[in-house]
């Protein structure tokens, strides 16, 4: 082939390809491709699989565990969850009763299953949540109190059945501990507020303290998770009720392959965010309910340093038909996202509460830094919220020298009956604005204040209606 032979061929390709660019950059603004991103869920939901369990039971009671709520049953369970795993897994079944017990530690292969009529009623008492174990609390790595149900480094685990788990959190336990008078904090008692607590946990992370020298046990305050896998993976929750938490409900960490499935999340005390996947990778929420007394889902993946030390992000993040009451905010990512949070899908969603603050939640600042990127939201109907229907903010809390990155989001076909104060808010930096918002076919009634802007860039609106009036953006 001649030298202008060949170059003829490439000019030929160039102008195909550009022609090709230029075909989809007209199609992505008119919202004709706009599911394009939702081509990757499938392969996503191809790689999360329930584990399976050998098909042997282990009934608590024939480890010595009463029904009666007031006997302390831990003992019957740790041995039943340890013959389960050294005989090769199977199902630790809780029978119809209430079983009182302390913390309770899953093994690989081994299904915690609850029936119906069957109530798991933790412990209040501090002590029953040591030896400290590894664990992360708020976004920070640290030796804590485990986790009312906790697992670490194990494959193939599950909580299931119709049952209940009752972490029993109330004014008289935990909840004073956050400090707050509402919960039943009273003055001149010690809280996690005090600066020798879960400020001095954020100090030791910030100076790069060793996590094994993180030492917060008594005196610490600093209220345990319900159920937190942690580094595990092939883990299932499904069909069961949890009530009453201490803190976070379902805390997966560092996990890869989770399902959570048909749960039942209520829980209105203080920091009781419903589920938190915090820098895990393949991930399915699905058919579960919420009313919680904070974030009903919030995507994580550490907070400041310590979430930049692990540089671990949430990622592939699958939400399906959920239905969200109470809550600071429906679907939230952040505020301990230091390490980044991609490609999230939320659809088919329910949200509706007069004490449901935000539906659609991104939060972050420039103490977290980290990158948020491909969030993709659809199908989402929503009755009230009382603060913003759509909210991406880099002003929460705290400030630094971490300037985050807020980019590649669409919210399509929502309806929204009561909008709250603010229909959309997005705030970014001048230095970092946040980019690439597309709303398509997106309704909201009922809001004082139709959007509110501040360093963007990239915002596209396709049959965008606030307030039965539509919305054109440049």
């Amino acid at each position: 082939m001649t030298k202008n032979s060949l170059r003829f061929s490439f000019l030929i390709l160039l102008a195909l390809t550009l022609s090709l660019v230029a075909c989809r950059t007209d199609t992505a603004s008119t919202g004709e491709s706009a599911d394009e991103p939702w081509d990757a869920v499938p392969a996503i939901l191809e790689q999360i699989k329930e584990p399976t369990f050998r098909d042997n039971d282990y009934t608590i009671t024939s480890f010595g565990a009463i029904g009666d709520g007031k006997n302390d049953c831990s003992k019957a369970f740790r041995q039943a969850i340890e013959a389960c795993h050294r005989e090769g897994g199977g199902r630790v079944v809780v029978p119809v009763g209430n079983f009182l017990t302390g913390a309770v530690h899953l093994k690989s292969n081994v299904n915690l299953h609850v029936v119906k009529g069957a109530t798991i009623s933790f412990s209040t008492q501090p002590d029953d949540y040591l030896p400290l174990v590894h664990t992360r609390w708020e976004g920070v790595e640290l030796m804590g109190y485990s986790p009312l149900i906790y697992a670490f480094e194990q494959k193939n685990i599950a909580i299931t059945g119709e049952g209940t788990l009752d972490g029993r959190a109330d004014q008289t336990n935990w909840w004073p501990w956050k400090g707050n008078e509402h919960y039943g904090f009273k003055a001149g008692t010690p809280s996690q507020v005090d600066k020798d607590k879960r400020a001095a946990l954020f100090d030791m992370a910030e100076r790069g303290i060793p996590v094994t020298e993180r030492k917060f046990g008594n005196g610490s305050y600093l209220r345990p998770q319900f159920v937190q896998p942690y580094r595990c993976e092939n883990v299932l929750i499904q069909g069961v009720t949890l009530i009453n938490s201490p803190m976070w409900l379902l805390n997966p960490v560092l996990c890869t392959n989770v399902t959570i499935d048909n749960v039942t999340l209520t829980s209105n005390g203080p920091n009781n965010d419903g589920c938190d996947p915090e820098s895990c990778k393949n991930v399915l929420i699905k058919n579960c309910y919420f009313n919680t007394g904070d974030d009903c889902i919030a995507i994580k993946s550490g907070r400041n340093a310590d979430g930049r030390r692990l540089n671990i992000p949430s990622e592939n993040i699958v939400i399906q038909d959920c239905e969200m009451a109470n809550g600071h905010g429906g679907v939230v990512i952040g505020s301990e996202v230091s390490g980044g949070v991609r490609n999230v899908f939320a659809q088919k969603c329910k949200m509706s509460s007069p004490e449901l603050e935000r539906a659609l939640r991104i939060k972050t600042n420039t103490a977290r830094g980290g990158v948020i990127e491909n969030i993709y939201f659809r199908d989402i109907e929503v009755g009230q919220v009382k603060e913003q229907t759509i909210i991406a903010t880099m002003m929460y809390e705290d400030t630094g020298s971490y300037m985050p990155t807020i980019r590649n989001i669409e919210v399509r076909n929502m309806t929204v009956r009561k909008g709250g104060k603010t229909g959309i808010l997005l705030e970014g930096y001048k230095e970092s604005p946040i980019s690439n918002v597309r709303l398509v076919n997106v309704k909201i009634q009922g809001v004082k204040v139709p959007y509110q802007f501040t360093h963007t860039s990239g915002i596209m609106a396709t049959d965008l209606k606030i307030n039965g009036k539509e919305v054109l953006l440049e």
